[in-house]
């Protein structure tokens, strides 16, 4: 049976330019990085050829670029770093939609005695940016706030949130993870202090990341231990991932008009195809200002995990809205925070596309997942 992935915002193929950047570290050129010898030498160049083309994506200098496990270790080291390079302020600024790499962070630092804003969104999920300007306080310490929800797909207006921070002297971190690769990124127009992204969601390997910090930015390192990354994040480099990514970022940016334009024509084919055919359904988020590759569409009166078993069984892989935890199914956070109607977000179902993605793929999803929601909705337990 042939899959038609339709996941990508949770993970994606691995580029075979990729992989074919990674095999001499994992095969040949096994040397440390940070060896004196010219074996150890050239693996090191390779590190610093990774950092150019990540930092040439981003519109950075390769010196501002540090490279980490994740993008979760990516968002962890920026509020880390924002709190313990100012001791004297214990205010947090961030959003009700946040991935849990910055929400579960946020409650840690909350209980440890840190005030923590936590921003509202709307019906469509976006914020409120007088509400924003109105959070910021002498005390706030650091701003953190995705660029798109991984979620729904949505896009926040990162360029003018950061313009105000800085105005009232506040670190700007952002969570670029879903937004990277996906849209032009410009750091040296877009004045945010740091910027967290992830290897595996731009067709590079599971395992490895990266943390932008503005030069001039003051920075504590989150792991400690040898030199490696300037001294910013200790521990011998992953240098067939770090390969790996450089490799992505360059392909990435050759791919972005891909993924303006032909990803984001797809997804609307196959969200225009499913609401068409199926009704009582609702797309989640802001369709006018999310991800090229984004579609969340809950189906009234059916749930969720029942609709990814069905359409596993025909080899379509996605996402659900809601989770499942201890027995009880509930709505994501993020849809909760949006106002999803229940008897919706339980039915709500992400569907994320690549530039691997085909209109085949697309008519096969099309022609099948309508008959799976008539099918749940026959022997669903709910009811208006």
């Amino acid at each position: 049976m042939k899959t038609v992935y339709l996941d990508n915002n949770a993970t994606t193929a691995v580029d075979p330019e990729v992989l074919d950047a990674m095999l001499p570290y994992l095969r040949d050129l096994y040397g440390n990085p940070s060896s004196m010898h010219t074996f150890g030498g050239q693996v090191g160049d390779a590190v610093e050829t990774a950092r150019a083309r990540l930092a040439a994506l981003l519109g950075a200098s390769p010196k501002e670029i540090i490279f980490t496990s994740c993008g979760s270790e990516s968002d962890n080291t920026a509020v880390w770093s924002a709190l313990r390079t100012q001791p004297e302020k214990r205010h947090l600024i961030t959003t009700r939609v946040e991935h849990p790499a910055v929400l579960n962070v946020a409650q840690y630092w909350e209980q440890q005695g840190y005030s923590v804003t936590y921003l509202s969104v709307d019906a469509k999920g976006r914020l409120d940016l007088d509400e924003y300007a109105r959070a910021l306080t002498d005390d706030t310490a650091l701003v953190s706030i995705m660029f798109a929800n991984n979620e729904v797909g949505n896009i926040y207006p990162i360029q003018c949130m950061a313009e105000t921070a800085k105005e009232r002297g506040v670190l700007f971190h952002t969570d670029a993870v879903q937004a990277v690769g996906k849209m032009p990124i410009d750091l040296s127009h877009l004045p945010v202090d740091m910027l967290s992204l992830s290897g595996h969601k731009i067709h590079a390997p599971k395992g490895i990341g990266a943390l932008y910090v503005r030069k001039g930015v003051r920075f504590r390192p989150f792991l400690r231990g040898g030199h490696q990354e300037l001294g910013r994040r200790a521990g011998t480099e992953n240098v067939p991932c770090i390969a790996g990514i450089g490799m992505a970022a360059k392909l990435a940016g050759e791919h972005i008009q891909d993924e303006r334009v032909y990803v984001a024509q797809l997804r609307d084919k196959l969200e225009n195809g499913i609401i068409a055919r199926v009704p009582d359904c609702m797309v989640n988020g802001d369709p006018e200002n999310r991800l090229p590759n984004t579609s969340n569409i809950a189906f009234k009166n059916v749930e969720g995990e029942a609709i990814l078993l069905m359409l596993d069984q025909l080899g379509i892989c996605a996402s659900s809205g809601s989770a499942c935890t201890s027995g009880s199914l509930e709505p994501s956070h993020v849809l909760r925070s949006i106002g999803v109607p229940f008897n919706y977000a339980h039915g709500s179902v992400r569907l994320s596309l690549s530039h691997y993605t085909t209109e085949e793929e697309v008519d096969y999803v099309i022609e099948h997942l309508p008959g799976v929601i008539e099918t749940l909705r026959a022997i669903s337990p709910f009811k208006d």
